[in-house]
């Protein structure tokens, strides 16, 4: 059996106003959490649509588990949350649950276990009893992912779903994500917020005026390269052209106070090479306060792939 949640092969949706996506390939794997990332208008949601069987691709192919996009087939293995919705205002939160799962042709009796379950797990509660027009942003979103879950689906496609959430809502709904990737749950996740990414995605791709720029692991993206920042007193300014020299390392004053303590960041090879470097610090007469690692940040990698290149953006 193929271990294959999504495939696309040269994916290309045209509009004649020049937008869309054009080329894309991509695999994701079974049980993955995938973060797809880009500028305001590159394209992102119109190539969601496509895997879902809202469009259709104006060249190349994609499956789902297997089955073609927009097929009856792949369509019932999948969840969905569009970045723009609305819901049936004078209808109970509940009820737009309820009349997704008959959508989906569920059976009554698992529906009436159902509907209450995802309302819990995304935060609504006893709260479904109400009318969605007394639901904030931030509820009517949590109703979405509760209707994009209701049908246990192998794969979610999440377009922007920490959007209209305050920090705790955030929380949640990265708490609800990792419950249903231990599952074995695809996660397909459109976000602008970088640190949900961060913290929810195995791997990303990002894609730029309808092409794919750059895509790699998470991980590999967050350790280009290992810097320390280190608390370290007595210091005076000569150590620092001293320590360049005898370790080799990229050092750098990033601040230091009137008494002799001050804040280095070194930039290094391999992690090992830290200890050594806490050596030189200690042998020179200096006090070693603090030593952590510095991470590099997912916005930053986002920037510099970016930085100078034309985007479709609102502008």
């Amino acid at each position: 059996m193929s271990s294959i949640a999504i495939a696309t092969d040269g994916l290309t949706k045209e509009f004649h106003n020049g937008r869309g996506c054009r080329d894309v390939s991509i695999q994701v794997g079974k049980g993955e959490a995938f973060g797809f990332l880009g500028p305001n208008g590159a394209g992102k949601s119109t190539f969601v649509k496509m895997l879902v069987g809202l469009i259709a691709p104006t060249d190349g192919q994609g499956f789902i588990l297997g089955e073609p996009i927009g097929s009856i087939e792949a369509k019932r293995s999948i969840g969905y949350l569009p970045e723009l919705y609305r819901y049936q205002e004078w209808l109970t939160g509940e009820e737009v649950v309820r009349l997704h799962a008959q959508l989906c042709g569920m059976d009554r009796q698992v529906m009436k276990q159902r509907v209450p379950q995802v309302l819990e797990e995304v935060g609504i509660g006893l709260r479904g009893k109400d009318r969605v027009k007394h639901y904030s942003k931030g509820m009517q979103q949590r109703l979405g992912i509760a209707c994009a879950l209701i049908n246990d689906p192998d794969i979610v496609f999440l377009d922007e779903p920490s959007s209209a959430l305050d920090p705790i809502g955030r929380q949640e709904v990265r708490s609800l994500l990792a419950k249903l990737k231990a599952e074995g749950k695809t996660i397909f996740l459109n976000s602008h917020l970088l640190e949900d990414v961060e913290v929810i995605c195995d791997r990303i791709a990002l894609l730029n005026d309808g092409q794919i720029l750059r895509s790699g692991h998470v991980s590999d993206v967050l350790q280009t390269k290992i810097c320390w920042q280190l608390k370290v007193g007595g210091f005076s300014p000569f150590l620092l052209s001293w320590l360049r020299d005898t370790s080799g390392f990229q050092v750098t004053l990033m601040s230091q106070e009137a008494d002799g303590t001050a804040w280095l960041e070194v930039v290094m090879e391999h992690e090992e090479q830290v200890g050594w470097f806490n050596t030189l610090i200690i042998g020179q007469g200096m006090t070693l306060y603090e030593v952590s690692r510095k991470k590099e940040r997912l916005e930053k990698w986002f920037m510099s792939a970016v930085s100078g290149l034309s985007h479709r953006g609102e502008r």
